[in-house]
């Protein structure tokens, strides 16, 4: 079933630790939100927060940083949420929850994917084209993907292929979607599993999703996860346990709610 169009309303924002921010009291949302969930990257938000979109809102999730991150943030005009649950779904819900804007996007906070790029994704969820878009990474310069990381994409994104028979090429993170219809897909995993998740419930919803090509750049700073063979693994690991869940029947999608 495809996920309803303009529907108002938002559930479970009580579970949101710690809002705070010049946008976080704003009496109309923005028409659109940006979840940035983040760890250490005081580098790398300057750049990423001048690059959202004039009138859209950006949510950056602070998900333990010890550099500075949530303040930088704040000061840079951004809403900041603080998820004290380490790991990269947890952060990414958090900034869910908190947002009130009909369409939600999801953006790296590294500075190696562009947040204006989101626009194009936007309008084809916004006039019904799609109903989830993902970008599909194309590596700028070297260093940008790790052979390790492609190779651990290209093997889940063939087990996708088998799980829900979408062709996709990639699982990267930036992505937009409607905030009501994501919150009805009950999403559980609050590990690296999260965007996966995200994928395959909204294949067995029947939702239009579609990819399309971003550039990928090298990131700025320390790579928490794909940059090592072990944040690698343990990634793979927890979206391999995503791939194993049986599709939801109504009894489970309302239970998971």
């Amino acid at each position: 079933m495809r996920p309803a169009a303009g529907v108002a309303g938002v559930a479970g924002v009580t579970g949101v630790a710690g809002v705070t921010g010049a946008a976080a009291g704003a009496a109309r949302p923005a028409p659109v939100d940006v979840v940035l969930p983040c760890l250490d990257e005081a580098a790398a938000l300057p750049w990423v927060l001048a690059r959202i979109p004039a009138g859209w809102r950006a949510i950056v999730v602070d998900n333990g940083s010890t550099d500075g991150s949530a303040e930088i943030a704040r000061d840079l005009g951004a809403t900041v949420v603080h998820e004290p649950r380490r790991g990269f779904g947890a952060a990414c819900h958090a900034g869910l929850l908190a947002a009130a804007a009909d369409i939600v996007c999801f953006c790296d906070c590294d500075a190696s994917l562009d947040p204006a790029l989101l626009a194009p994704f936007v309008a084809a969820v916004r006039d019904g084209d799609s109903d989830l878009v993902l970008g599909r990474r194309r590596p700028q310069g070297r260093g940008a993907w790790p052979p390790h990381a492609r190779a651990g994409n290209l093997a889940l994104a063939r087990m996708l292929r088998r799980r829900t028979g979408l062709r996709l090429h990639d699982l990267g993170p930036l992505r937009a979607v409607r905030r009501t219809a994501l919150l009805d897909l009950g999403l559980t995993d609050r590990r690296s599993g999260y965007p996966l998740q995200m994928v395959v419930r909204a294949a067995d919803a029947g939702w239009r999703i579609e990819e399309r090509d971003v550039p990928y750049r090298p990131r700025t700073g320390r790579s928490k996860v794909t940059g090592t063979w072990r944040g690698t693994w343990h990634a793979v690991r927890d979206m391999r346990g995503v791939l194993h869940q049986p599709p939801l029947t109504p009894r489970t999608k309302e239970a998971a709610r």
